[in-house]
């Protein structure tokens, strides 16, 4: 049944009041960096401000060493990214395509750990990793990615139970090994729920606070999000800098959002077309 054109407007109007009412403390957020400090507190707020202060965002990124700070960003959200990936797609290679003795227990322990928080296994961790020598590292942040996540393998196990055995069978016929036809045949198939994976695991490493809190000391290895709470203190809070800071953190996940989302809908709907 087609819709007529009025109810097409209708429905745009809605959704962009909609977008609009959902955007409104992003986009007061955005034109208050340009403030001063009276202007960011002043009562009843205004929306614009009196003059704009491009200087603020230079002002807030000169503060602390954020230049630093985003390189370990990037460092820890490119090896968690790539580490994730790569072995959340093999073990669930491994739990769709491989019959083997014990694996649906294997599978509901795998998926058991998801109820498990992560504020239990905050102290135990932190006790490993300092028998190891890499508390004030960036490796507890980037290491523990390459053993993977239980929802991530769930979710490609699960993208991987809908692909044909034909195409297993035939890489098999022309004398495939298993690892090439993960490889060379599933890793191409999977390439929206690798997106996926990348962007849902992007948007929380990057955002991550606790976990640099905990592990780091030195703020030379300090990641954006901790530098980012560097601005509140314990008597006052600098609103505009951290205001700054936060627009520019929100860029790459928003980019990289934008330019996956085609992907997105392809990894939470089906293997094949």
């Amino acid at each position: 049944m087609k819709m007529s054109k009025t109810s097409k407007v209708i429905i745009y109007i809605l959704l962009g009041i909609m977008a609009v009412y959902f955007l409104s403390p992003f986009i007061y957020m955005l034109f208050t960096a340009f403030k001063t400090e009276a202007e960011a507190i002043a009562y009843p707020p205004k929306l614009f401000p009196a003059k704009w202060l491009w200087k603020n965002f230079i002002d807030a990124w000169n503060a602390q060493p954020f230049g630093r700070y985003l390189w370990n960003s990037i460092l820890v959200t490119v090896g968690t990214t790539v580490g994730q990936v790569l072995s959340c797609s093999l073990v669930a290679y491994g739990f769709a395509r491989f019959n083997f003795k014990g694996k649906n227990i294997l599978f509901m322990i795998l998926l058991s750990t998801m109820m498990i928080p992560w504020d239990v296994t905050m102290i135990p961790q932190y006790m490993e990793f300092k028998m190891f020598g890499w508390i004030n590292t960036l490796k507890p942040l980037i290491i523990p990615a390459w053993f993977g996540s239980a929802y991530y393998i769930f979710l490609m196990r699960q993208f991987l139970m809908g692909v044909p055995r034909d195409y297993e069978e035939a890489a098999r016929i022309d004398g495939a090994n298993a690892f090439q036809i993960y490889w060379k045949i599933f890793m191409p198939i999977l390439k929206p729920s690798l997106i996926l994976v990348g962007v849902l695991n992007m948007i929380s490493v990057w955002n991550d606070y606790l976990g640099p809190l905990i592990f780091l000391q030195d703020r030379d290895k300090y990641t954006l999000a901790l530098g980012l709470a560097g601005f509140k203190g314990v008597h006052e809070t600098q609103i505009i800098p951290m205001l700054c800071i936060t627009i520019i953190m929100i860029i790459p996940p928003i980019i990289v959002f934008i330019i996956a989302q085609k992907y997105i809908v392809e990894g939470t709907s089906g293997s094949i077309k």
